[in-house]
Formats: structure tokens, sequence, C-alpha cells
């Protein structure tokens, strides 16, 4: 459920004492049987909710239980804030996290801070295509809210060599579908692509983490280095309308919407950026970049000398 919802219905049964589904449903504005998993949401975190039946029946809070959400356990408390936490984009769901965050008991905080902290989603991915689901990510997760330091075994881009480092993880970060996990390492903080992760061992050392606001800063510079990496090559292109939808897909934070039937395109090298053109023939046109030009000619010329004219 999301993490405004869970606060607003916990408070409204504070002050109502015993609701119905239907009267809990009409206050979120939302279906019945969302308001139903709702409350059976709220008492399987823990929070003391339980269901009355019978003529005059609803749910209420029992005892009069308040919103300190002193029924939670740590790894409840854990479970819950990583549930909710993929909702930080949302600038109601991080007023709601704020919240519960006061509300919980101050031996739960820190945690519930970080698990709320884990993981961030993106929309705008780099070129990469999307992946499924990584092995590792709930264990990944797990450390990264326990704050203990983990062995990896990395492979190399060519899936040729491996590499084993140890990693104090911070955050992962779903980049539209792709994967990533930020952590400090013994030169510094890097960034590894989570389906490049062979393995993943926990330790029992703990490591400081650093605070939120330096492990998003980080993020960024993160990203403006690999946006930069990837955008060195420019090209200005006229394009018809079905193939701007696709370039803007394909291209990811490499395409730009221009006036008109124009746009920008970027890749790593004027070659990278020719290659990904190419087979578009006509229907994408390169206005300026003379040296991507240059490449789509030697692309054209290597394409005639491979498939002559009397080639059958």
């Amino acid at each position: 459920m999301r993490a405004d919802r869970l606060v607003a219905a916990t408070l409204y049964l504070q002050r109502r004492g015993t609701v119905t589904a239907a009267g809990l449903a009409e206050h979120l504005e939302v279906s019945v049987a969302t308001a139903r998993r709702d409350l059976a949401a709220l008492s399987s975190a823990g929070i003391p909710v339980y269901p009355q039946r019978g003529r005059g029946g609803g749910w209420q809070l029992v005892g009069g239980a308040r919103t300190d959400l002193t029924g939670l356990t740590e790894p409840e408390v854990r479970a819950l804030f990583l549930a909710v936490g993929d909702a930080e984009g949302d600038a109601t769901a991080r007023a709601a996290l704020a919240k519960l965050v006061r509300a919980l008991p101050e031996q739960f905080r820190e945690s519930a801070e970080i698990a709320g902290a884990a993981r961030r989603i993106e929309p705008q991915r780099w070129q990469e295509r999307p992946r499924a689901g990584h092995r590792f990510e709930g264990a990944l997760r797990d450390a990264i809210v326990r704050r203990l330091r983990a062995a990896i075994r990395y492979r190399s881009r060519d899936a040729e060599t491996d590499s084993e480092i140890d990693v104090a993880p911070w955050r992962l970060v779903d980049k539209a579908g792709v994967g990533y996990l930020l952590a400090g390492t013994a030169r510094g903080p890097r960034t590894y692509r989570l389906d490049r992760i062979a393995a993943f061992t926990v330790t029992r050392e703990t490591f400081r983490r650093p605070a939120e606001h330096l492990i998003d800063e980080q993020w960024r510079q993160t990203s403006d280095v690999v946006d930069t990496a990837r955008t060195s090559t420019r090209a200005t292109v006229r394009v018809d309308e079905v193939a701007r939808s696709i370039l803007a897909d394909h291209f990811g934070t490499g395409f730009e919407a221009l006036d008109g039937d124009r746009a920008a395109v970027a890749a790593q090298s004027p070659r990278g950026l020719a290659e990904q053109l190419a087979g578009w023939g006509g229907r994408v046109v390169v206005l300026d970049a003379p040296e991507v030009v240059a490449e789509l000619r030697a692309i054209a010329a290597e394409l005639a000398a491979t498939y002559p004219a009397d080639t059958p």
C-alpha cells in the first residue's frame, strides 16, 4: 500500500475508534476492496488493528493505540519501509514516510530511514535495455539497511574477467528497469550494474553510512559523469514521426526532441552514433556533426564493398 494511505488510514482509525471498510474507502477515495486490503496490510505490519464482527462491528485500533506504532518489531519496520520506500519520487509519500519515522520508537528510526532510502527509481535510463529482477537485490537491500559490508564478484563489460571487490552498499537505483548499486570501496564511491554482479556475500563487518544528502550528491555526480561520457558526440537530425518515438526509447537520456521534425541524439563516439543511425536510411538525416556524416559514408562504403551490385 502507498505510504500516504498507510498514515491516513492509521490517523483516521485513531480519530474514529471504529471504522468500516466502506467508510475508510470513502475517506481515502479508493474502492472498498482496496480499503480492506489496506486494513489487512496494517494488521499484518504489526499495527494493532483488528476486525470486529457482527452488528455495529468494523475495524479498530485496539486499546486506543496511538500512532507511535510500538507494536512493530525492527524487522517489521525495515520490511515496511522497504516496501513503501519506492514511492520516494512522490512528494506526498515522502511526507508520509517522514511522519511515520517520527511516530516510530526512537531505536527503530535510523533503520526505518535507511530502509526508506535503500532504493530509488529513476524513469530515464541510459542506453542499456531493462533487465529482469536480479537475484541479489533482496540481499543487497538487507545489507544496506543493516549497514553490513559485502564482497562481490563483478564481471567485466566483455564478461571475460571477474574482480573481487569489498563494498559498503549504500543504495540501489532502478533506472527504468536497469539496476545499479552505489557503494563505497577502498578506491572511493563506485557504481555497479546489478546484472554484472556474479556473486554476493555479506560479512559481519558493519560500516558507517554517509548522510543521505551526501549519497544523493554522489549519485548525481555519478550520473553526470556517465551522461557526459555517453553523450560526448551529438548530432541534430531530421526524423519522421515513427522513427522519433523509437529513437527516443533507444537513446534514453541521449535523446532530446527539438522543434518540428528535428531532434538531438548523442552517443559516446562519432562511429558509435553513426552505427546506431545507419539502419534508418533516409528516415533519419544528420543535419550537422560532419564527423558523424563521415562515419555514415564510411559505413555505406563498407556495405557497398561487401555487397557489390553483381552479388547474387
